[in-house]
C-alpha cells in the first residue's frame, strides 16, 4: 500500500470529506478520489461508498484508517532511524495554552540551536489535539484535571509536565469555610458560578464536586482570562475555580479544596512515530527537563 494514500484516507476518515482534506492538506480533490480509489485497488475492496452527494468510508474504510494510524506512525519512525545523528534543523509547530507558552515553552526557546525555530498559536487543549491530529501541528501542550481526565487518543503520544493545585475563588466578604471540598462548595450551592469558556474540564470538576454535594451549580458567567475572573468574583457575579497559587488581591478569598483536591495537569503531546525527528525531540526533551518550573497559576485563565 502507498503510504501517501494511507494519509490521505485517515485525513478523509477524521476530516469527513474531500473538500476538507483538500484544503488541509493542499491537493486538488480529485486527486483525493483518485489516490483512495487506487488504494481501493490495491487492498482490493472498496473504501468509500455514496452518501447523498457526499461519500463515506465503508466498513473496511474505517477499519483501514484505524490501521493507517499504526502504520504511519511505524513509517515515520523507520525514517527517523535513517539518520539519528543529524543535527537538528527545522520549525517545531506548536499548540499550546497561555500558561503553559509562557511559563514552560518560552524559557526553553533561547536554548534551542538558531537551525531550530518554533511557530506558535495559543489554543485551548480540544483545538491544540485536533491541529495535532490533523497533522497543522508537531507538538500539543494540553492539560486536564484529576477530576476531570481527558479522553485518550489512539495517535498521540502523552507525556507529563506540571500538575498544579486549585482553590475555590470567592469575595473576601464571604461567609468562612471549613471542611472538605464538598462542605466548601456546597456552603456556596446558592452562588452563580464562573467557569471557562473554551474548554469544560473546569466545569467538569464544578460539577462532579457539586453532585457529590447534592446540587447543581448555576453556571452563569464564562471567560477564559483569570484576571477577568477575578474581577467578575470582587464585582459579585459569582465563584470560581482558580490556582491555589493565584496572587493575592483584593476582595479575593481563595478557599482549600480537599478530599478532594482539584489538580490541574499539563501535558506535551505529539503524534506517535514522530518523536524520532529531532528538532521535534530536542524541544520535548528541554520541556521535559524543565518539567518543575512550569506550574503558573497568573494571568490566562489556562
Amino acid at each position: 500500500m502507498d503510504v501517501r494514500r494511507l494519509e490521505l484516507l485517515l485525513a478523509l476518515s477524521r476530516l469527513g470529506s474531500m473538500r476538507a482534506v483538500s484544503d488541509v492538506l493542499g491537493v486538488t480533490t480529485s486527486t483525493v478520489s483518485q489516490q483512495i480509489a487506487a488504494l481501493a485497488h490495491e487492498v482490493g475492496t472498496p473504501l468509500l461508498e455514496p452518501d447523498g452527494r457526499r461519500v463515506r468510508l465503508t466498513p473496511a474504510g474505517r477499519r483501514l484508517a484505524d490501521h493507517a494510524v499504526h502504520i504511519l506512525a511505524a513509517h515515520e519512525a523507520a525514517r527517523a532511524d535513517l539518520d539519528p545523528s543529524a543535527d537538528p534543523a527545522g520549525t517545531v509547530r506548536v499548540a499550546a495554552f497561555h500558561t503553559a507558552i509562557r511559563d514552560t515553552l518560552l524559557p526553553v526557546v533561547p536554548q534551542l540551536p538558531p537551525a531550530v525555530r518554533v511557530a506558535i498559536q495559543e489554543q485551548e487543549p480540544p483545538e491544540a489535539i485536533a491541529l495535532l491530529e490533523r497533522d497543522q501541528v508537531d507538538l500539543a501542550l494540553t492539560y486536564d484535571y484529576n477530576l476531570a481526565p481527558a479522553p485518550q487518543h489512539a495517535a498521540l503520544q502523552a507525556a507529563p509536565l506540571w500538575e498544579n493545585t486549585w482553590s475555590l475563588a470567592v469575595p473576601s466578604r464571604s461567609r468562612r469555610t471549613s471542611g472538605t471540598a464538598v462542605d466548601v462548595i456546597a456552603a456556596f450551592a446558592d452562588s452563580d458560578w464562573i467557569v471557562n469558556s473554551r474548554h469544560t474540564a473546569d466545569e467538569q470538576v464544578v460539577r462532579t464536586i457539586a453532585a457529590l454535594a447534592g446540587f447543581e451549580p448555576r453556571v452563569t458567567q464564562r471567560a477564559d482570562s483569570l484576571q477577568l475572573v477575578e474581577e467578575m468574583i470582587t464585582a459579585g457575579l459569582g465563584v470560581a475555580l482558580m490556582p491555589a497559587t493565584y496572587p493575592r488581591a483584593t476582595g479575593l478569598s481563595l478557599r482549600r479544596l480537599r478530599d478532594p483536591e482539584p489538580r490541574m495537569r499539563a501535558h506535551v503531546l505529539t503524534r506517535r512515530g514522530r518523536g524520532g525527528w529531532a528538532p521535534l525531540a530536542l524541544l520535548v526533551g528541554l520541556l521535559s527537563a524543565s518539567r518543575h518550573a512550569g506550574a503558573g497559576g497568573s494571568g490566562h485563565r489556562r
